[in-house]
Parts: structure tokens; sequence; C-alpha cells
């Protein structure tokens, strides 16, 4: 298994190798909205995060975040998208926020 693949849950890997071809389709769906419009993969990956915050999907949190770093945003480009969500989606919500951002920032540093 590749490098950018190891940090996913087992879970998640076994559904996609179960259901390769749906997806595949869902891959394909998501690559062409986020080409649909003007926003750059960083403001692209910002809105997602935001998004994942509000909804306190943990793992969408955590691939939002990894994708973030990887399009080449700061920690603290991150950390400023999640404690946005404080007004919003409410402290607690935003702690647990931050809490996932931190275990994938600390994954990073050990590998």
């Amino acid at each position: 298994m590749d490098d950018t693949r190891k940090y996913l849950p087992e879970i998640y890997r076994s559904f996609r190798s179960r259901f390769e071809d749906v997806v595949e389709r869902h891959d394909a769906v998501a690559e062409a909205v986020d080409a649909a419009g003007p926003l750059n993969e960083q403001t692209i990956r910002l809105v997602k995060l935001g998004l994942a915050v509000g909804a306190q999907a943990e793992g969408a949190v955590r691939s939002n975040v990894r994708k973030s770093l990887d399009a080449g945003l700061s920690r603290e480009a991150i950390e400023h998208v999640i404690l946005l969500g404080l007004t919003t989606r409410g402290f607690p919500a935003t702690v647990a926020a931050w809490q996932w951002a931190s275990e994938v920032w600390s994954n990073r540093e050990e590998h």
C-alpha cells in the first residue's frame, strides 16, 4: 500500500475495495465538483474543512486537514478555519475538530 493510503481507517479501505466501481465513480464526481467553479485548490480545501467542522464529521475533518496540508496550507490557516466554527457551531464542536486536527499533525510529525 502506498504512503498516501496507509493512514486511512481499515473499514474505509475495505469499503473502497469491496465497492471499487462505485467508489471510483464517486471519486470522479468529487473531482468534477471541485473543478466546476473558480475556486483554487487551497480555497476548496478550506471550505470543505469548514463544512466538515460544521457537520462535526470526524473523518471528514481529518481527511480535509490532511488534504489541506498536502495543498500547501499552513497549520495556522487550518486552525483559523477550525476556530471560525466557534461562533457558529459552538465550543465543544470546535474543540473536538481541533483535537482531530491535532492528531493528524502529530501523526505527520511521527512519520
